[in-house]
C-alpha cells in the first residue's frame, strides 16, 4: 500500500466497518515516518482529522530524531521493549526509560510500555507515570476467541494502576 493511499484506505475501512474513528489507533514506526517527513506530516494530520489516533512504535530504536516528536501530530509514544527489559535493576535502562517517559509526558503524549514481564517492571513504569503497558505479565498472545474471554474476565488488563 502506498503512503499516498493510506488515508483513503483508512477512511474506506472506517466507512465500511462503521467503526468510530476514536476507537482506532494506528501504530507507525519512526523509520516509516522518517522516510518522507513531508508526506508523513500531512498524512498524520489527515488521519487525525478523521478522528484516528496515531502512535509512534519502537521509539528510540531507529532514527531517534527528537525533532519529529514535535513536528508530527502524534497521540501516543510506545516505549520499546528493549528499554523495558532490564528495568528496574539496570541503571542505564532506568535512565533511558525515565528520559523517554519524561519527554512523552512533557509533550502530552499517551505512554505505552511494551514488553512488561514482571511486577517490578510494571511498578517502576507506573511510578514514572507510564499510562499503559503491554507484555506477557498481562497476557501471552491470544486467539480472537480467547481474547474475547480474557476481556470479559478483566476490568482493565493493560492500565498500569497498581
Amino acid at each position: 500500500m502506498s503512503r499516498q493511499s493510506i488515508c483513503a484506505h483508512v477512511k474506506a475501512a472506517l466507512d465500511e466497518s462503521r467503526l468510530d474513528p476514536a476507537l482506532l489507533e494506528l501504530e507507525l514506526t519512526e523509520s516509516i515516518l522518517m522516510d518522507d517527513t513531508g508526506s508523513a506530516v500531512s498524512d498524520l494530520q489527515e488521519l487525525r482529522e478523521l478522528g484516528v489516533s496515531v502512535a509512534i512504535d519502537d521509539f528510540g530504536t531507529g532514527y531517534s530524531s527528537l525533532s519529529y516528536l514535535t513536528n508530527f501530530p502524534l497521540d501516543t509514544l510506545k516505549v520499546d521493549r528493549a528499554f523495558v527489559l532490564n528495568l528496574p535493576d539496570d541503571r542505564d535502562a532506568v535512565t533511558i526509560a525515565s528520559a523517554i517517559i519524561g519527554m512523552a509526558k512533557g509533550l502530552d503524549l499517551h505512554i505505552v510500555a511494551e514488553g512488561i514481564e514482571t511486577r517490578n517492571q510494571e511498578g517502576f513504569l507506573h511510578a514514572m507515570g507510564c499510562h499503559t503497558g503491554q507484555g506477557y505479565l498481562f497476557s501471552k498472545p491470544l486467539t480472537p476467541d480467547a481474547f474475547d474471554a480474557f476481556m470479559d474476565s478483566s476490568a482493565d488488563p493493560i492500565a498500569l494502576s497498581r
